[in-house]
């Protein structure tokens, strides 16, 4: 199997990058697997990681057949962020190894694992659409506003004068 390996810190200065990736290359010689990228990011609760995106790219050209990871929080951002990343390798038939976890995807009861976390990241976003609504009911009964501000509504006199120059 020809496997992609990610590795990620958060700040240049921690020490832990080396070490992920031994543990990540000793384990593929185990499996007697070949190593085909080895991507190491440093980024800190960003919201886009261009490293980990170009490892999904090379998922969806097929170059890899599995990915293997230190720990699932050096990959995902949430638990929605890993779910959709999971399932998007599960479509493409590329399995998923996280190291700390024990977590294989290439296995009958990692993929069960895997289908248990999806369940949990619906019941979080659940939560979350419920407290939004309920912060927003608790906002209008309070006469307070709630969502967008009304910039728009600002401008309004501005706007009127500009249409009829």
């Amino acid at each position: 199997m020809r496997a992609g390996l990610y590795a990620r810190v958060s700040t240049h200065d921690q020490q832990t990058l080396p070490m992920q990736n031994q543990a990540m290359l000793e384990y593929v010689a185990r499996r007697d697997w070949e190593v085909v990228i080895e991507i190491s990011d440093v980024a800190s609760g960003a919201s886009t990681r261009p490293q980990r995106e170009e490892l999904m790219k090379a998922a969806r050209r097929r170059e890899v057949d599995v990915i293997v990871v230190w720990r699932l929080d050096r990959w995902g951002r949430s638990v929605a962020d890993l779910v959709t990343s999971l399932n998007e390798l599960h479509e493409l038939d590329v399995g998923f190894v996280s190291l700390t976890e024990a977590l294989d995807l290439t296995t009958p009861s990692g993929r069960a694992l895997a289908g248990m976390l999806a369940v949990f990241a619906q019941f979080e976003r659940e939560i979350l659409s419920d407290r939004v609504k309920v912060g927003i009911a608790q906002a209008r009964a309070e006469g307070r506003p709630h969502g967008r501000p009304p910039t728009a509504r600002n401008k309004e006199s501005e706007v009127w004068s500009l249409s009829e120059a």
